[in-house]
């Protein structure tokens, strides 16, 4: 199987320093720091790229089942809110809300939540972020 790879650079201390974050791939870089983890400046932090990577994951997963299921999803939107607390001394990811919408051609309500369920549990992200909260809003929809 292939290994992913990503860097970080940072220059400074905590509060005033930055760094640059990038996908092995070359596929994404960007600029982060305290300002834009704690903050609202722009760049991009550890959590949001987090974010975006159960996203996807849970979505391909999703796709997965549901055509194993016999009822492959037309579209899959999934998105990703992390949750960063302080806690103790620290900081530490507390809760990921996965909200998906899908469009997916003769199953029922019952057996999407089913097979959401399923992908929530089973995509490989969900179990490297097993000791955090993961809560899923999964809702069945023409798009």
């Amino acid at each position: 199987m292939p290994k992913r790879s990503a860097q970080a650079r940072w220059e400074g201390t905590l509060q005033q320093g930055k760094g640059t974050i990038a996908l092995g791939s070359g596929a994404f870089e960007g600029s982060y720091s305290f300002a834009t983890r704690f903050g609202d400046a722009p760049g991009t932090n550890p959590e949001e790229l987090i974010g975006a990577a159960h996203a996807g994951c849970f979505s391909m997963a999703l796709s997965m089942l549901l055509e194993k299921a016999g009822h492959p999803p037309k579209e899959i939107r999934t998105q990703a809110e992390v949750t960063i607390d302080k806690v103790g001394d620290g900081f530490k990811i507390t809760r990921i809300d996965l909200t998906t919408q899908a469009e997916v051609p003769g199953i029922t309500a019952e057996a999407f939540q089913k097979q959401a369920e399923a992908a929530k549990e089973g995509c490989p992200v969900s179990q490297a972020l097993a000791g955090t909260s993961i809560n899923l809003k999964a809702e069945l929809k023409n798009l």
